[in-house]
């Protein structure tokens, strides 16, 4: 109760995190068989446990960064832009391929071992920059020039190196981006401009796609005309087989679903633990089991738009929406892709597939969207918490210190000669 006590911002938002959370552990835990018995890879209670510590890390997460009083984002996002774009080049170069294709999305986390997906964190810190620059320009009179070096070339500056290798999300942070413009009121004119420019610069790069085939920048746009022709013409392939599971998984589980761990088609449907696990829980739970997920995003969308009306500043207003608004978006497309009304893409479902990534990532947004939603009494208790662990750092401080001084007196006055020794010794 006493850390309960501890918790800040909209208890709403907090309850709903946990228990998405709580339900993605039996889907996880079923999913994961597919990788056990079928490809032959570790187990189950291994994945169950693997998903455990990626949940722990994340509450851990949000809980730290819920206590940061969240306008000190501001300039964390400014230092954060242009070691994300370090990351995303390190990221597109280092060599990483899968059957020949470009597969540079993830780099590996030194001495831990862990693989990190660099388009996630810039995502984030991205939104939360756009955020700062319109709540910095929202009482100025700025033309395009002004805007263009300050937002505009970070914001391609980021794009063009994720691009490469992840075209899903590059559209879905160039959409949010746009959605965040839009709503923190900068000009249409301007903002169509942008757009224009962005097809040109796409058509350029498939352009050179097309001139320079066999470079390794370039070799995912193949799948990705392919995916889109063969969604648009229904033609079979490695994607419509995945759809096709998935859409077989979710008419199996009809009203009441096949109950939990029995479903069939995760042993036949690739990703099942992640990207196609809405079609799991579809076939576990049924009709039932898919209203209630999306009946909890929806409450989450809700949640965030409460909050960012009640929110005292612009900049947190922005905050909530760049950071929220995306995390619904992200778990309505994985939804649309189970049930085939969009092609592959390969976004998870958020706080519910399987992943290290992608839940740390959602994680941070969340704390840092539960740090603007704090009331100001919560405010003046974490204050005062900071200020209570200062002082009692000082006092050990103070106190290590003195007791320092303290041997070194003794150490003195041991080794200072005796004036009476030489009498003593006659």
């Amino acid at each position: 109760m006493n850390f309960l006590n501890k918790l800040r911002g909209d208890k709403v938002i907090w309850a709903i995190v946990v228990l998405l959370a709580l339900i993605s552990f039996l889907p996880v835990y079923s999913a994961s068989t597919n990788l056990v018995y079928v490809i032959g890879k570790g187990s189950t209670l291994g994945y169950l446990f693997k998903h455990l510590v990626h949940l722990f890390i994340g509450f851990v997460i949000i809980f730290w960064i819920h206590k940061v009083p969240y306008h000190i984002f501001r300039a964390l996002s400014m230092l954060g832009l242009p070691v994300v774009v370090a990351l995303l080049i390190y990221t597109l170069f280092q060599g990483t391929t899968i059957g020949g294709a470009n597969a540079s999305r993830w780099i590996q986390i030194p001495f831990v071992g862990i693989s990190f997906q660099t388009s996630t964190l810039a995502f984030t810190v991205l939104m939360v920059y756009v955020a700062r620059y319109l709540a910095k320009v929202s009482d100025k009179e700025y033309s395009f020039k002004d805007s263009l070096l300050e937002l505009w070339l970070p914001i391609f500056g980021v794009l063009i190196f994720i691009l490469p290798s992840n075209f899903s999300t590059t559209a879905l942070i160039f959409s949010m981006v746009c959605m965040l413009l839009y709503i923190g009121q900068y000009p249409l004119k301007y903002l169509g401009v942008v757009l224009g420019s962005g097809f040109v610069v796409l058509m350029l790069f498939f352009l050179m796609a097309k001139a320079f085939p066999d470079n390794k920048l370039f070799s995912r746009v193949s799948t990705w005309e392919s995916r889109v022709e063969r969604f648009l013409h229904d033609e079979p392939n490695e994607d419509d087989y995945q759809i096709e599971k998935a859409k077989i998984a979710i008419a199996s589980g009809k009203i009441y679903g096949l109950g939990p761990g029995k479903s069939v088609q995760k042993n036949f449907l690739p990703q099942s633990s992640s990207d196609f696990i809405f079609a799991i829980i579809v076939e576990e739970y049924g009709l039932i089991g898919a209203i209630g997920i999306v009946f909890l995003y929806l409450l989450l969308f809700f949640r965030f738009i409460i909050n960012a009306q009640k929110a005292s500043t612009l900049f947190g207003k922005l905050l909530i929406i760049g950071l929220g608004f995306p995390i619904i978006f992200q778990a309505l497309v994985n939804m649309a892709v189970a049930v085939e009304l969009l092609p592959v893409t390969g976004q998870t479902l958020p706080l519910i597939s399987a992943g290290g990534t992608s839940i740390w990532m959602t994680c941070v947004s969340i704390g840092i969207i539960l740090s603007v939603t704090k009331k100001d009494e919560e405010v003046a208790q974490d204050e005062e918490e900071k200020k209570q662990r200062d002082e009692a750092l000082k006092r050990i401080i103070d106190r290590e210190i003195q007791e320092g001084s303290t041997e070194n007196t003794e150490e003195e006055i041991d080794e200072s000669p005796n004036p009476l020794e030489p009498v003593l010794n006659q």
